[in-house]
C-alpha cells in the first residue's frame, strides 16, 4: 500500500508525459504529410489560378483535419521570392506570385504550428514550435 502511494504518482506523471508527447508527434506528422500535399498541389497548379498561395494553403487545411486552421501560417517561396500568409493574389495567372510559378523552378511551402507540452500545468517547452518545409519543383 505505501509502496503503491509512493509510485503511483510518478507513474502518471510519466505516462500521461508520453501521452502529451504522442500528441505532439501525430501533429508533426499530420503537419508533415500536409505541408507535402499542399506543395505537389502548389507545383501543379500553374497557369490554373491567380492565387496559388490559397490554393496549396486550401489543400493543407483540407489533408490536416484536425489541426486548427487559425494556427497554421504559412511562408511561400515562389522563383525565390518569398510571400507570407495563405494568400498571395496577383491580378492574372501571368503576373505576381502566379507569374512566378516558373516550369522548372523551385516552390517551397514552410508551414508552422503551435505544440503544447503541458503535463499537469506544467508546460515543459513553452516556445514549442513545430515545422515543415517541402520543396517542389514546379510543373
Amino acid at each position: 500500500m505505501v509502496e503503491t502511494a509512493l509510485v503511483l504518482p510518478v507513474l502518471l506523471l510519466v505516462v500521461t508525459g508520453i501521452l502529451v508527447f504522442g500528441l505532439a508527434f501525430n501533429n508533426y506528422l499530420m503537419l508533415t504529410e500536409a505541408t507535402s500535399v499542399g506543395a505537389r498541389t502548389l507545383a501543379i497548379s500553374r497557369g490554373e489560378t491567380t492565387d496559388p498561395c490559397a490554393t496549396a494553403a486550401s489543400a493543407v487545411y483540407a489533408a490536416a483535419p484536425l489541426l486548427i486552421p487559425a494556427n497554421l501560417s504559412f511562408t511561400f517561396v515562389l522563383n525565390g521570392v518569398s510571400y507570407a500568409g495563405a494568400s498571395c493574389n496577383s491580378g492574372s495567372s501571368t503576373t505576381g506570385a502566379a507569374g512566378n510559378l516558373v516550369q522548372g523552378a523551385n516552390a517551397v511551402v514552410k508551414v508552422t504550428y503551435p505544440c503544447s507540452l503541458a503535463v499537469y500545468g506544467a508546460n515543459y517547452a513553452p516556445s514549442c514550435s513545430l515545422q515543415a518545409q517541402i520543396t517542389e519543383l514546379v510543373q
